[in-house]
């Protein structure tokens, strides 16, 4: 297993063994907090790529390639942008599918990231 250098070789290559098997590819993220890296791993059992960086300039790219590989296992179409070539026609979603999505305000749910911080009790002598 060795690490590929370079992202753009990665995503390609990544995105090709997905298409070449997608029953049987994995893919796996890790990220070290405390070394502040990210390694990915995809593998289909018999090939097996891996990307690792320190730089946190590789997260846009890192969500960009998830981003892709979802709609390939969903078997979508890439959204397209406002800034899209003119004639293309963006993929949209259902009515129903919409509908049934719930909208859950950002205040609801779960707490914040982080949380409270727990206050040191003071040994006593």
């Amino acid at each position: 297993m060795v690490y590929i250098s370079s992202w753009q070789e990665f995503q390609e290559a990544a995105e090709g063994l997905y298409e070449k098997s997608p029953n049987k590819t994995r893919y796996c993220v890790k990220w070290k907090a405390s070394e502040g890296k990210l390694v990915l791993k995809i593998t289909d059992g018999t090939t097996c790529l891996k990307f690792k960086t320190y730089s946190s300039i590789f997260l846009n790219r890192f969500e960009a390639l998830n981003l892709s590989l979802m709609q390939k296992m969903q078997n979508r179409k890439p959204a397209q942008h406002a800034g899209a070539a003119p004639g293309m026609v963006p993929d949209t979603a259902t009515p129903a599918a919409e509908a049934s999505t719930p909208i859950i305000p950002a205040g609801a749910g779960a707490p914040a990231a982080g949380g409270v911080k727990k206050k040191k009790s003071k040994k006593k002598k």
